[in-house]
């Protein structure tokens, strides 16, 4: 079995306040900390009502607070979204804070809307720079750690681990050239995988962080302790992800959504979440592998995606490394 991280999204569930989604994260990293898992990581969305993991550095200081040992990051930080200065200052003071905890993914895709872009006050050309960013946020990470005159403080020799996330064959190359290990965003994006691991793997330069290719590749993951209950979980998740996605922010009924699931956009959000594992302990272990082989993947970064959190945690803790 290779390594198990959690990402976590901070979801706000339909009975629930972001309140309620943040303290979540609390629970969920320490039970991966009690069990064993890898590492946390937290991703960047906007204007999202159901995702509460928008303020991510902010987030990771939270919980790190509240933990010990298991390393904390983002997965991942849309660098298009933040000067690299920021980004540097921000993760620079959180590995001071944690040292030895801290991962800092860094994606290319602002993950939201236009009106959100702007709101943002971000060129929507930012993502063509993305290779010269990591490069200068990798320069402001370093022991000389200036670029241009300018210093991260905090932030400087800080050396947080950079990890390049995507969802084609970009990321890939990229992570490659650069030396990086890549997280494929294969828990709703799925076709690329395969091909974005082989071109990443012959393609890989080892760089002063990494001597070896390491590919991260995400998948769904529902346990339970019966087969049923599995299923249930299952069924209530893609419904309620099939109405967030096509429905907004409104209340569907339930017809609605069966309308909504039954339609060729429904079934593209279903297919989103090709790859999954989901049953008791012993099937999702068997899925895991059979996944991790056909990914060809170093670690495996499962999302819990039961409904409710005592499910999310139930399930992390079935399928646990330590369990």
């Amino acid at each position: 079995m290779v390594p198990l991280s959690i990402l976590d999204l901070a979801i706000v569930s339909s009975d629930a306040t972001v309140r309620d989604a943040l303290d979540s994260t609390v629970a969920l990293a320490q039970t991966a900390e009690r069990c064993g898992y890898e590492r946390v990581w937290y991703a960047e969305h906007h204007n999202m009502s159901a995702i509460a993991s928008s303020a991510t550095a902010v987030l990771i200081a939270h919980v790190a607070a509240h933990t010990s040992t298991i390393r904390l990051g983002s997965g991942g930080i849309m660098l298009p979204n933040h000067s690299p200065l920021v980004s540097a200052d921000q993760f620079g003071a959180l590995a001071e804070l944690h040292p030895g905890r801290i991962d800092l993914g860094l994606g290319r895709a602002p993950v939201t809307d236009q009106p959100t872009v702007r709101a943002l006050r971000r060129d929507p050309r930012a993502a063509e720079s993305f290779p010269d960013d990591v490069l200068e946020l990798r320069a402001f990470l370093d022991i000389e750690g200036a670029v241009g005159g300018v210093r991260a403080i905090p932030g400087r020799g800080t050396r947080v681990p950079l990890y390049i996330l995507g969802s084609s064959t970009y990321g890939a190359q990229l992570a490659a050239v650069l030396g990086l290990p890549y997280a494929f965003a294969s828990h709703f994006a799925p076709p690329a995988l395969q091909a974005a691991a082989r071109i990443y793997r012959a393609q890989f330069r080892p760089s002063e962080q990494l001597e070896r290719p390491h590919v991260i590749a995400a998948v769904n993951v529902i346990a339970a302790d019966t087969e049923a209950e599995a299923t249930a979980q299952f069924q209530a998740t893609s419904r309620a992800r099939v109405g967030r996605v096509l429905g907004g922010d409104r209340d569907l009924t339930p017809a609605e959504i069966d309308a909504l699931l039954a339609s060729p956009q429904g079934q593209h959000v279903l297919a989103m979440m090709r790859h999954r594992a989901v049953g008791t302990p012993d099937q999702v272990n068997r899925q895991l592998d059979e996944f991790a082989t056909f990914a060809d993947a170093d670690e495996l970064m499962v999302v819990c995606a039961s409904p409710s959190i005592e499910a999310r945690l139930r399930s992390a803790e079935l399928i646990a490394p330590h369990a």
